[in-house]
């Protein structure tokens, strides 16, 4: 087979924030029609070479060449020059605007000062029916899930024309059907000689659609990797610098029958229908689903967030109160799904973001004693290994493995007796996941109540001690950790029972 050519070329390229090397002399090669995976932990230093290669930042030694040519880079409109594109995790729509005006935004078709909007409309519509998304050029974004959202997004970037496609976590927010969809899109873009970096921490995503993968760690490259050569156990050592041991205790837990969480006959809106489950301390409940079944509205309402239509929640007997206060008083914790606008404050430190729902334990007369909030805040750094330790930084600047430790660091330094964690480690690399479930299973020991949402189907029968599957608004089937299969748990997503479970 005839080798590609070269589409861009990075070299050598370092960065440092206050002193701090990020970047150590990266390599980076992507060639024409290939879609390049580059994969590593958080922190290892992908965003940041993302940002260099689109011009959001300034490197501070190296070369970037497009098809062989030295180029500079200092902005994105440079790199839009260059044709290259990118797909940030965080997704850059305004809610406010239409599909069409997201997709146009800043590059509006106008004659004479007005704006052609006809035209511009009938462009989106002629995209997304070339690419077949599920979308209406007039829908406002407000009004879409993170899926739909995601999809504009793609769009977005897929109308530049780009040479280079930078795509960044582009399934976290999107069903199986939507993910296909995307990755036959991506197949297509390869076949007319478009170049995608792609950058995701699912492995099962990279093994399909890469055809060479590069593995960054603590800022510098690791290896390169053929899709031949690429093996799980290969891939997550050079990730992580050894091999990954699995809990040998998870077996050991023990039901709490005294803390049990209980719904009964619960709606909400058309999108709940009559959900039933009971839920236990010392337990992880997993809940599965297709995207759109209800399982974050669920969440939400059990949190106080959302009011349901009718039906019943108590803890231990008691009614759970709608007031989201009285909630965490009470022993409640959210881990939202959309961490970046609902789960921290981006300026807000790492102490202030840690000690935001425990300024009932941190004041007196609502005045906040210094020394408690330094101690606990420091406590929580130590304690789930959050990165950099410096307390006083931004948590926007924090990897997005990290900011999830902030998040989840809030509620577990509270010893909730109901943690509710919605895609919990959606966005996050093989190394801080583990992470993540050691804490998680260690918070289900003390006997603590863990339920966690995902659309991760190897999360859902690795971590959950039991699996309740979700299907057209209500739990369809029950799957125990000894018999839950990925196969299984897919078909029970999509409407059909399997000797595994138990119809529900």
């Amino acid at each position: 087979m005839e080798e590609k050519s070269v589409l861009l070329e990075a070299k050598g390229i370092c960065k440092q924030f206050n002193g701090i090397p990020v970047l150590k002399n990266v390599n980076l090669e992507i060639r024409r029609g290939e879609v390049h995976a580059l994969m590593g932990e958080n922190g290892a230093g992908k965003s940041t070479m993302i940002k260099i290669i689109t011009g959001v930042y300034t490197m501070d030694d190296g070369q970037i060449l497009m098809e062989g040519k030295p180029v500079t880079i200092s902005c994105r409109q440079d790199a839009r020059c260059c044709g290259i594109s990118v797909i940030y995790q965080e997704l850059s729509l305004i809610p406010a605007l239409t599909v069409t005006e997201n997709i146009f935004l800043g590059q509006e078709i106008s004659r004479f000062g007005f704006t052609k909007k006809k035209e511009m409309r009938r462009q989106v519509k002629a995209l997304i029916e070339k690419y077949g998304f599920d979308l209406d050029p007039d829908m406002l974004v407000s009004s879409m899930g993170m899926a739909q959202r995601q999809m504009v997004e793609i769009l977005k970037a897929l109308s530049m024309e780009a040479k280079l496609i930078i795509m960044d976590e582009p399934t976290a927010s999107l069903s199986a059907a939507e993910t296909e969809t995307l990755f036959k899109t991506i197949d297509g873009l390869r076949q007319k000689g478009t170049s995608i970096l792609y950058i995701s921490h699912r492995l099962e995503e990279i093994y399909r659609m890469a055809d060479r993968l590069t593995v960054m760690r603590d800022g510098e490259n690791v290896g390169v990797l053929t899709r031949e050569e690429m093996t799980p156990q290969k891939v997550t050592t050079m990730m992580i610098g050894h091999e990954i041991k699995e809990d040998k205790n998870r077996e050991r837990r023990q039901r709490y029958e005294g803390n049990c969480l209980e719904v009964t006959g619960l709606a909400y809106k058309n999108i709940l229908k009559d959900v039933n489950f009971k839920a236990y301390g010392g337990e992880i409940l997993g809940i599965g689903g297709l995207v759109g079944t209800g399982r974050t509205e669920l969440i939400r309402c059990i949190y106080g967030a959302e009011k349901p239509s009718r039906g019943k929640i108590t803890l231990n007997g008691k009614p759970v109160s709608r007031s989201i206060a009285k909630n965490i008083k009470a022993g409640f914790g959210l881990v939202p799904e959309d961490r970046r606008n609902e789960g921290f404050v981006p300026l807000l430190s790492i102490e202030k973001n840690l000690a935001i729902a425990s300024y009932d334990k941190l004041a007196r007369f609502g005045v906040v004693n210094r020394k408690k909030e330094i101690n606990f805040a420091q406590e929580a750094i130590r304690g789930y290994d959050i990165r950099p330790p410096m307390r006083h930084l931004p948590v926007g600047n924090l990897s997005g493995g990290n900011q999830q430790k902030v998040v989840l660091g809030r509620w577990l330094s509270r010893k909730p007796l109901v943690l509710l964690l919605d895609e919990p480690t959606a966005g996050v690399d093989v190394g801080v996941k583990h992470e993540l479930y050691h804490l998680m299973r260690a918070l289900a020991t003390t006997g603590s109540i863990v339920i966690m949402v995902s659309s991760d189907l190897a999360e859902l029968t690795h971590v959950a001690d039991r699996i309740l599957v979700m299907h057209d608004g209500r739990f369809f089937e029950e799957f125990t950790h000894e018999n839950a299969t990925q196969t299984a748990i897919l078909l029970a997503a999509s409407g059909v029972h399997t000797s595994e479970g138990v119809p529900l």
